[in-house]
């Protein structure tokens, strides 16, 4: 079998023998992850914990077969090695062999449970597929308006904290806002409509500050939203579920012939 052909069923969906190897594989993962579940509970572990390890022993060969597999299959293999994907996948067999060495690292292995966000191109939920990069891209748009907006927040809590601190603490001998950190804790807490209520204003002018603080923390929220909505409906485009042979990357246009990453030649 051609590298080109071990591809396209490990990576893509689009094949019959694809999303054959995919829901397999989809199912190996929900059981292994079961798995160290439930030997986290004693009375399981002390019953059948040979069971347990030997089944444990035969996911994670079956899971570096499978790693392997994918670095011979791609052009470029460093290039999935150190993605996102890449390293969950190495995370996902690494702890079981190194349990010999750092025995409580083996609980590390339920990171497998994040590579099944493979199950939208399984099924080939496209809208759920062009959702997730559509917010990618947003996001990224929208990174500067985001860190201006954060630091805008961080420094209306600093502000209203110590207003806070001089109003309930040094004049109105409130032990929650005996300092400047509880009291800049307490207008995050409030302006974020988290409210834990530990903490309360007992002066009349703390009462009115908290008040607008609570008011504004309303307003805040949904500063972000309209940010990334923005930035959705800028980068709102259709894609499909190809990965690159050369990179492995995903989230090409409907119609793109080649990777708009590295260049090379995509299936369609």
């Amino acid at each position: 079998m051609t590298k080109e052909r071990i591809h396209q069923i490990i990576f893509e969906a689009d094949t019959p023998k694809g999303k054959l190897f995919d829901v397999l594989l989809l199912f190996a993962i929900v059981i292994s992850v079961s798995l160290v579940m439930l030997e986290s509970v004693k009375s399981i572990q002390e019953q059948y914990r040979e069971l347990l390890v030997a089944l444990e022993w035969g996911f994670t060969i079956l899971f570096t077969i499978e790693y392997f597999l994918r670095i011979y299959s791609i052009k470029k293999p460093f290039k999935y090695v150190f993605s996102a994907m890449g390293l969950i996948d190495l995370l996902a067999v690494i702890p079981t062999y190194l349990i010999f060495i750092f025995p409580q690292i083996h609980f590390l292995t339920v990171v497998r449970a994040i590579r099944l966000i493979r199950i939208f191109k399984i099924f080939k939920l496209s809208r759920y597929t062009r959702g997730a990069y559509t917010m990618q891209i947003a996001l990224r748009s929208s990174r500067p308006k985001i860190i201006v907006f954060l630091l805008s927040v961080i420094l209306l809590v600093t502000i209203l904290g110590t207003i806070m601190y001089i109003v309930e603490g040094l004049n109105g001998g409130n032990p929650g806002f005996q300092d400047i950190p509880n009291s800049v804790y307490w207008s995050v807490v409030t302006l974020t409509t988290v409210g834990y209520g530990t903490v309360v204003p007992v002066t009349v002018v703390g009462k009115i500050i908290a008040s607008i603080i609570m008011i504004l923390g309303y307003g805040i929220i949904a500063v972000p939203t309209g940010i990334v909505t923005a930035g959705i409906i800028k980068a709102k485009k259709e894609i499909n579920t190809q990965s690159c042979i050369s990179c492995s990357k995903e989230g090409h246009d409907i119609d793109a012939t080649y990777c708009k990453f590295c260049g090379s030649k995509i299936h369609n």
